[in-house]
């Protein structure tokens, strides 16, 4: 594949920022980049996706934040997993693995098997 880029599937932009601040507290040019550097730069997040969900993920109390200042002296919020962000990354990831190993099993049945 010449691309070596993905596009995100639907509703998954929420579980990758919650998995990003679960490793530790970012701001939010911090969970874009945490995302593709966890994925081998494979997922680019657009910022214009990225900030209305941080809004909505705090908005639901699954992420708190807080002002601080970045690595470059701009000030900057911070944002960390909540213990209600804690256990729905606990309850998403096991529903996406769940989910990937009966797609693998779909994807890899032969024509006899059907």
């Amino acid at each position: 594949m010449a691309d070596k880029q993905l596009d995100l599937l639907q509703g998954t932009l929420d579980l990758l920022i919650l998995k990003a601040v679960s490793l530790g507290p970012l701001h939010g040019y911090g969970v874009l980049l945490r995302i593709q550097q966890i994925s081998g730069q494979t997922l680019v997040i657009q910022q214009g996706s990225l900030y209305p969900a941080l809004y909505r993920l705090e908005h639901q109390g699954m992420i708190a934040s807080e002002w601080g200042e970045s690595d470059n002296n701009r000030r900057a919020k911070f944002y960390q997993l909540t213990y209600a962000g804690r256990l729905r990354l606990d309850l998403e990831t096991e529903k996406w693995n769940r989910m990937a190993g009966i797609m693998g099993t779909i994807l890899l049945a032969r024509p006899e098997e059907a």
